[in-house]
Formats: C-alpha cells, structure tokens, sequence
C-alpha cells in the first residue's frame, strides 16, 4: 500500500499576495484558482510533482464559526502559530539567498540544528510559518 500526501491546506489573508508569494517566489505551479462571492481558493504546488499540491484558502469562513472565534485564528495566523508546513530542498543555502532577496519575512537564517537537520524559516504574506530543510 503506497499512501502519500496529496493536499496540505494553509490559509491565506490576502490572495493576490499569496498568489504572489507561491507562484513568483517560490516558483509554484498554480493549478487552480477558484473564488465564491469575495473569496478565493488557490491550488499550487511544485513543478513537476502533480501529486503534491497546497491549498491557499480562506480563514475561518466556516458559518459555525463566531466572530471571536475568527478574530482569534485571524490573530493566531498573524503571529505565525496557527499552522505550518515544512519543505526540503536540495540547495538550502541558494533557496535561502532567493527567498530573502525577494523580501520575504525571515525567521531563521540557515542553521545547523542538534537534533541534526540544516533548515532556516519564513512566514508566509499571511503569517504561516514556512520552514525549509536541507536534503542531503
């Protein structure tokens, strides 16, 4: 049995920003951009790996959801502590040189951890909390 990982969701604040971010920055395919009333739903994912693919959604628009309740994730997403997602790379250190040219939000340059794994961070326009390791 083969089990992968076909869909990750993170929540976006701002599409056009987001778009910006996945697609221009990182270099994302977006494979599709859906909207409903003021909102959008945008599929990216790396090239050449269709069967990997992140959800940029909007926050808390479930109707269940109250207003403090969504000012809470919104607050939580803003901080970076809402939710995350780790990638790997092959050139940690070159990701790392494009990334911050571009402008994005620096967290942690490229470090050599304890527990044995080089990475560094970035938030994403909404605040996501995006980390990058070195693959070996």
């Amino acid at each position: 049995m083969n089990i992968t990982i076909h869909y990750t969701f993170l929540p976006h604040t701002d599409a056009a920003a987001a778009l910006t971010f996945y697609r221009d920055v990182l270099g994302f395919e977006v494979r599709n951009d859906v909207g409903y009333e003021d909102m959008r739903w945008i599929t990216v994912g790396p090239a050449g790996q269709p069967g990997t693919s992140i959800v940029l959604h909007p926050p808390a628009v479930d109707p269940g959801i109250t207003d403090d309740e969504r000012h809470t994730i919104l607050e939580l997403i803003a901080k970076g502590a809402y939710t995350a997602i780790t990638f790997g790379t092959d050139d940690l250190d070159g990701l790392f040189e494009r990334l911050a040219a571009a402008g994005a939000d620096v967290i942690q340059e490229p470090t050599d951890q304890d527990y044995g794994v080089r990475d560094c961070a970035f938030r994403d326009p909404a605040g996501n909390l995006l980390r990058f390791n070195q693959l070996t």
